[in-house]
């Protein structure tokens, strides 16, 4: 019996139409002798299940199936492949949880916390995971824009602290451009987190469970043409992303290992894509993503092809990992 196969994309976030591609990609990829699969568009003002002529049938929210011709259609596992809100934060994780149907992300408490920058930072760092210094705001609260460079210092980054794919960042050279940094971040977030800048050697690391085992795929390095790796440099072509990294010996031991035990520490599941750069030589977190493009330029799976897998076997595998 061939399993039906929910590939959810879209989302509620600035992300969506990266992962239309993502999920398109999935779509395009899973091997149709062994699986059925149904794209499934979530958007706040409607859930649907999109056929091969671009008709549009509605998702019932009470079991997540779909009804197509009288026929009603219910799911073995759903490939979960929204950026961003609410594939990337916990919410369709939770939901599949109630509804007891397996998923190929990691679970609700893991997705929640790595987005969220900088409670995801403070978890790991007792684990002795070294990061960026950094200074947290909440929107309404005062800001004291020299205490914050006496903290960080600069240039440094302000981010939105819960916003994937480089949406609401900016790096800031001087005290006067501080607070515009701070209101395009507060656009996208109502928490943000302002980092220290890192001089060094960016790499993009990706992490996944294949065949049962924590698995670090081939490093990437990231050398963007623009004055970091924002959304241009990512999705744009404003980027070099150099697979396997121009790394020495020690330093690929040293952030292979931190990688390893990030995943391990934070119990993830399913695909990760983590950022680092090294600064005096070790490797310092940015941050982690639980669900990486997955487009054939993605950074993941030219990972993966680095390591000899395919992208059908790397969906293949996700699905089997949720299904064990």
């Amino acid at each position: 019996m061939k399993k039906n196969i929910a590939i959810i994309m879209g989302g509620y976030s600035s992300e969506y139409q990266i992962s239309l591609k993502s999920g398109n990609v999935v779509y395009d990829t899973l091997n149709p002798e062994k699986y059925n699969a149904y794209r499934i568009h979530i958007f706040k003002d409607k859930w649907v299940y999109v056929d091969g002529n671009n008709e549009e049938f509605a998702v019932n929210k009470n079991d997540f199936s779909v009804l197509v011709n009288d026929t009603k259609i219910t799911f073995d596992c759903v490939f979960n492949a929204i950026h961003g809100s609410p594939g990337e934060d916990g919410f369709m994780q939770g939901y599949f949880k109630l509804l007891n149907i397996p998923h190929t992300s990691c679970d609700m408490y893991q997705a929640g916390l790595t987005f969220n920058k900088r409670d995801c930072l403070s978890v790991l760092k007792p684990y002795g995971i070294k990061t960026a210094e950094s200074f947290y705001l909440n929107l309404g609260d005062t800001i004291d824009e020299d205490a914050i460079i006496a903290k960080v210092g600069l240039p440094c980054f302000v981010k939105a602290n819960k916003a994937g794919s480089s949406f609401g960042v900016s790096k800031v050279h001087k005290k006067e451009d501080l607070q515009n940094a701070i209101d395009v971040a507060f656009k996208e977030d109502d928490e943000i987190i302002i980092e220290s800048f890192l001089n060094g050697t960016e790499v993009s690391v990706g992490v996944i469970s294949f065949k049962g085992e924590t698995t670090v795929l081939p490093i990437t390095e990231i050398v963007s043409e623009n004055d970091f790796f924002d959304y241009e440099a990512k999705y744009l072509g404003k980027s070099q992303e150099i697979t396997p990294a121009r790394l020495t010996p020690e330093q690929e031991t040293k952030v292979t290992a931190v990688a390893k035990k990030v995943y391990d520490i934070l119990k993830m599941k399913g695909f990760s894509r983590s950022e680092y750069i090294f600064k005096d030589g070790e490797p310092h977190l940015l941050e982690m993503n639980t669900i990486p493009g997955l487009t054939r330029e993605s950074i993941l799976p030219q990972q993966a092809a680095a390591a000899g897998i395919s992208l059908s076997e790397l969906f293949d595998n996700a699905i089997e990992e949720a299904l064990k």
